[in-house]
């Protein structure tokens, strides 16, 4: 294996790792039993990207302009139509974009509207700008967030820092996340390392201290004490975290301008018997089980 090109997620995950826990490409390379040149590889790569795999797409690219979206989203706002389909004649007059009542359809999805076309109407005034927030946040509840089962594979302590660790998960992808978590103060490393846990998946990814995080670990928490949400035995990396009362389809990313995770978060809470639930119903694995927290009860989630 003279290539780093060769190595897994796995193995370059692990390589950064001792390399973030000062260990010298002399000791990697006789510890994991790899050429140096292909060590040096690897950590050369983490210093110039951050990352060592891809990030996922974070869905389908618009096939709207950012300036046809905006005038999709005036006469969307400004306009009384009584179907999509009249909705996107509307539209082309007013942009000249030519595109499908499909297209229309998951764009203003997009933009935070939902549900039937007439309800987009707005009227001029005080009155409009009051109704588009209406718009934007109705529908908005955990079956937003994409929640699923991962497995730490490893942590490390981010250097030079008290309370970071840098994790690689395995959340049911071809190739694992990197996850940093402000956890460090609060689990010993030992017990973060081959464990099972829920991530939220669909936070915008956001750079913390030079490296790239692509998920957050999901926790009962109170001003002293934080556990991880440990999910059901029998459930795998990839599974999906489910709501009973709540069956939407998650987003392919959260839109920060959006809040939703900000309008979600103070109902996610453990109840007496440490069950992790949002409005009461159980963060669930279908067929498998509830995620707890182990001893956490009636704490807020984050």
């Amino acid at each position: 294996m003279g290539r780093s090109e060769e190595l897994s997620d796995f193995q370059r995950g692990t390589v950064v790792g001792c390399h973030m826990c000062q260990k010298s490409v002399r000791e990697i390379s006789a510890l994991l039993k790899l050429p140096r040149s292909t060590v040096s590889a690897v950590i050369l790569k983490w210093k110039r990207g951050g990352i060592t795999t891809a990030l996922p797409r974070s869905g389908r690219p618009h096939k709207l302009k950012e300036e046809d979206r905006q005038v999709l989203e005036k006469v969307a706002l400004e306009n009384r139509s009584p179907s999509v389909e009249a909705l996107t004649a509307e539209f082309q007059t007013a942009s000249g974009a030519s595109v499908s009542p499909r297209t229309v359809r998951r764009e203003l999805h997009e933009m935070g509207f939902r549900g039937r076309v007439s309800t987009y109407n707005k009227h001029n005034g005080g009155e409009k700008a009051e109704k588009k927030q209406a718009a934007a946040s109705q529908d908005v509840d955990v079956s937003r967030l994409d929640l699923r089962v991962g497995r730490i594979i490893t942590a490390v302590q981010l250097p030079e820092t008290e309370g970071l660790y840098v994790e690689q998960v395995d959340v049911g992808e071809t190739s694992p996340r990197t996850v940093v978590s402000e956890l460090a103060k609060h689990i010993p490393l030992d017990q973060m390392q081959n464990r099972m846990a829920v991530l939220l998946c669909n936070l915008k990814p956001a750079k913390t201290r030079g490296v790239v995080s692509q998920a957050m670990v999901m926790c009962a928490s109170s001003p002293d004490k934080v556990e991880l949400l440990e999910p059901p035995s029998e459930a795998a990396p990839g599974d999906r975290v489910i709501f009973q009362s709540f069956p939407g389809e998650p987003d392919k990313e959260l839109n920060p301008k959006k809040k939703v995770w900000e309008q979600v978060q103070p109902d996610l809470r453990t109840n007496a018997k440490c069950v992790a639930t949002y409005k009461g119903a159980a963060f669930e694995v279908a067929r498998k089980g509830v995620c707890k927290a182990q001893t956490m009860s009636d704490s807020e989630i984050k």
